[in-house]
């Protein structure tokens, strides 16, 4: 199957909401594209819907938890199998939110940090033998990270990698909205950490691959809040998507559907006018500077050393996810 296509693009999360929305414009514009949507679950069979819709047989399914290393690993060796063409497009879209105290992995890390950050690092290392000689990577982040933004979430304070890996108690069991923005800022700090690698690679390689991050916006109605209360869940799903032109109005202008947010992610992941652009934080289609704490070096390089010393099983992986061109 994967012989008929000549570029891959993979999309985490890519079964609902955001992440479904991209990867069937991706489809619709690159029939010639394998578009691989992975997911924990596709219960609504979403990859078959996408093709039905378009006429045709370049979306598929492929599961992957993102909160075990394990299977994320196991991913990896099955992508291997499966020959697909070289990634055209790396869409890390994939995210939860746990509104309660912080919950746990099988492999110990709280979970927002681990799904958003620590099992997308990893399917990215793994993944980069793979990557197409210009390929893209685009993190899916969130204005939530920039405290001037006035979201009304926790205004995200990284401290260290650590920390937010294994919160200290008081963390813990502070509101899960606290680690979510903390996550989300991570994404901000990874994604310009690793554009200077991409830098330093092609300089020495003449690959241009290039890494952005996207903030989509508030998108009500979509699966974020699936572990929400009963009451956040009937509001987020029932009332908000009703009244998103009020919520524009009156909130912020940064309110979307799924669908129009989803298309300014194909592009970032495709369109030609951004070819070459990297280290750059987009709000929808717009370039933006992001928060403040974001641009501290030292921040990402923490990020970036823990998450290598936390991930390789090996020098050799070591070696290889330092990304030293």
């Amino acid at each position: 199957m994967s012989s008929t296509f000549n570029r891959s693009v993979l999309v985490t999360g890519g079964t609902t909401g955001l992440g479904f929305n991209c990867a069937t414009v991706i489809a619709r514009e690159h029939p010639d594209y394998q578009i691989i949507i992975a997911s924990r679950s596709d219960p609504n069979a979403s990859a078959d819907a996408i093709n039905q819709l378009l006429g045709q047989m370049n979306v598929k399914f492929v599961k992957l938890d993102l909160s075990s290393l394990s299977k994320v690993r196991s991913f990896v060796a099955d992508w291997k199998d499966h020959r697909f063409p070289p990634i055209q497009s790396l869409v890390l879209n994939a995210a939860l939110q746990f509104p309660g105290e912080a919950e746990y992995t099988e492999d110990g890390f709280e979970k927002t940090f681990a799904i958003s950050h620590v099992g997308h690092a990893l399917l990215f290392f793994l993944l980069t033998p793979h990557l197409a000689d210009h390929a893209r990577v685009v993190n899916v982040a969130s204005g939530v990270h920039d405290p001037q933004q006035k979201t009304g979430l926790p205004d995200a304070n990284y401290i260290s990698a650590e920390e937010l890996a294994h919160p200290p108690l008081a963390l813990a069991k502070a509101n899960g909205r606290q680690h979510y923005t903390n996550t989300k800022l991570a994404n901000v700090l990874y994604t310009y950490a690793l554009h200077r690698r991409f830098q330093s690679i092609k300089e020495s390689t003449g690959k241009n691959w290039t890494v952005t991050a996207f903030d989509p916006g508030l998108m009500p109605g979509t699966g974020l809040a699936r572990d929400a209360s009963r009451v956040e869940k009937f509001i987020w799903f029932r009332i908000l998507p009703c009244i998103t032109p009020l919520l524009r109005l009156f909130l912020s202008p940064n309110v979307h559907t799924a669908q129009v947010s989803g298309n300014c992610l194909a592009q970032l992941a495709i369109a030609s006018d951004v070819d070459g652009v990297s280290g750059v934080y987009f709000e929808g289609n717009k370039k933006i500077k992001s928060s403040q704490a974001s641009y501290d070096e030292s921040k990402q390089e923490d990020l970036w050393q823990w998450t290598i010393g936390t991930l390789a099983q090996s020098e050799e992986e070591k070696n290889a996810f330092s990304m030293v061109g």
